[in-house]
């Protein structure tokens, strides 16, 4: 996190007045770079960019080649042009030694344009070289579609940002007064949700939410040749697929497309992002690409039943679909820690998994996150951009057997992320909110006590199956049993071996990571997604034939 006292020595902030260095130094993007590491990546959404310390260089793809079109030093910007002409970023940022840089987002951005003209002045100026008449629209002010009155460490305007945000819906969050009269909320109400018509909802569902943005929240049709339950990775695939080969397709969510990979900050070993993508991102795409091709998606709605027999497949509030093939693609859910005291804080500084809408909740504090695998990882790195400090929580001896050699590498470079090995978070503390936490080391046996107002608990996933029909075979642990495994049981009836992905009742297949055996990384669920809609072709053939 970069101090008022900093800040005022970049020419770009030089003389501004105290609050605004202060809301600059709780708002921007600390990000320290390794030689060859990334700030923003091209094509990503604008953001500016400003050079503390040491040097980098704007790189462009051209004809296939990764090519270094400028240098930047300290005090120079990067991004004025995109944020200026609202354009997704033309180039990459990347270090070509250690190097300090911050990043304004837009929101952050237009608040400072705000708070202080002469900044975005001086941004402006450097655009204008170019095309001076885009000036005052690049600094006209963001219209979100959605406003939130609320605390923001109430659990109840967390959990609506979180939704709005995996929802990609444009929002803005306001803190209100401190009494009810002066805040705009009604006596007792925690958060309040204001849409552009005026339109107010206090303490809405998600599906309250999900109406109030536009979101489809009922299917359209009746009858689907292909029902998709669950919109992470694989059930994305499987959408894209079927889509795309003319198949009537349904993706029902419970909360938002994109699954817990959504929430990865950086995912660096997918195929064909040679400089990794996030996990928000890729979703985005992936939604973007089944919706064009035509599959239907319904979120907040639960399937809460599989009919063995004819396949239909039944939403909470009585819905009944017909389905000529359904893919279960539901993933796993966030393992509770079992604490007592750390459960009873959740939402209250206490989060299961992490997201980088998360980031405002760790604006220059002390941080702790419990978990040593990948996803712990991810957000430990995110983290750190905005945390004074991020201490993960591992109980094994090392990173070294959960966690990829990548992300332990980064993690050693970073100053402000602390490793605490052979500990546990053994309870928490505060009244309505996460105050702070105990760890045991299990080397001394000795208890110390952290302040802290926010602990992530990322310490892996159950699949969530109890909702399906025990005709559909599952393992010890709720996993789906699906193809040669399934046949070992004795469950599988048909004259016909099962296909490689379908479960013990025909027509109905497993993908991801809810299938037993799968392999928990995002390329093998988008290649099951995929895979899976081979087998659905050969399954309506056989159908159609009896």
């Amino acid at each position: 996190m970069i101090s008022a006292a900093e800040l005022a020595e970049l020419p770009l902030f030089a003389g501004l007045e105290p609050e605004v260095l202060a809301y600059l130094s709780r708002s921007v993007e600390d990000v320290r770079l390794v030689p060859g590491e990334y700030a923003g990546h091209e094509g990503e959404e604008r953001s500016l960019f400003v050079i503390v310390e040491g040097r980098t260089e704007l790189t462009k793809v051209v004809h296939g080649v990764e090519t270094v079109i400028a240098v930047r030093m300290p005090g120079e910007l990067a991004g004025e042009v995109p944020m200026t002409f609202s354009t997704p970023l033309p180039a990459s940022i990347r270090a070509v030694e250690s190097s300090r840089v911050l990043k304004l987002d837009v929101t952050v951005f237009y608040t400072l344009a705000a708070m202080a003209p002469q900044v975005s002045a001086t941004v402006a100026a450097a655009a204008l070289e170019r095309m001076e008449m885009l000036r005052e629209a690049a600094l006209r002010p963001l219209q979100p579609a959605i406003r939130i009155l609320g605390s923001p460490q109430d659990p109840g305007v967390h959990a609506i940002e979180s939704f709005l945000h995996r929802n990609r819906i444009l929002f803005e969050s306001v803190a209100p007064a401190l009494t009810t009269e002066e805040s705009g909320l009604p006596t007792g109400a925690s958060a309040v949700v204001e849409a552009s018509d005026g339109t107010r909802l206090v303490a809405p569902t998600s599906r309250e939410l999900a109406r109030l943005a536009g979101l489809s929240v009922a299917p359209e049709w009746q009858v689907y040749d292909v029902v998709v339950v669950g919109g992470g990775p694989a059930g994305l695939a499987a959408a894209v697929n079927a889509a795309s080969e003319g198949l009537r397709t349904v993706i029902v969510e419970r909360f938002a497309p994109g699954g817990q990979a959504a929430t990865s900050t950086r995912i660096e070993n997918y195929l064909g992002f040679p400089v990794g993508v996030s996990g928000d991102d890729l979703a985005s795409s992936a939604l973007k690409q089944a919706k064009r091709l035509g599959a239907e998606v319904v979120v907040t709605r639960d399937v809460v039943r599989v009919d063995p027999t004819t396949l239909s497949v039944g939403l909470d509030g009585g819905t009944v679909l017909r389905a000529r093939s359904v893919i279960v693609a539901t993933g796993v859910e966030w393992r509770l820690l079992g604490t007592s005291s750390v459960d009873r804080l959740m939402g209250s500084g206490v989060y299961y998994g992490a997201a980088r809408s998360d980031a405002a909740l760790t604006q220059g504090q002390d941080v702790f996150l419990i978990g040593a695998g990948n996803s712990a990882g991810q957000a430990a790195l995110f983290f750190s951009r905005h945390a004074k400090s991020v201490t993960l929580v591992v109980r094994a001896e090392s990173l070294a057997s959960s966690m990829s050699q990548y992300l332990i590498d980064q993690i050693a470079s970073r100053g402000n992320i602390r490793v605490e090995t052979r500990s546990e978070v053994v309870s928490a503390h505060g009244d309505e909110h996460l105050e702070a936490i105990d760890i045991v080391d299990h080397r001394t046996g000795s208890a110390t006590r952290h302040e802290t107002t926010t602990l992530f608990v990322l310490i892996g996933a159950d699949a969530a199956t109890d909702w399906l029909p025990r005709e559909i075979e599952r393992d010890d642990h709720g996993f789906i049993l699906t193809g040669a495994e399934l046949q070992s049981t004795g469950r599988w009836s048909a004259e016909r071996p099962p296909f490689a992905l379908e479960t013990s009742v025909e027509g109905v297949f497993a993908v991801g990571d809810v299938r037993a055996g799968s392999v928990k990384r995002v390329a093998a669920a988008v290649g099951e997604g995929g895979m899976a809609i081979a087998y659905v072709h050969r399954h309506l053939a056989a159908s159609t034939r009896e």
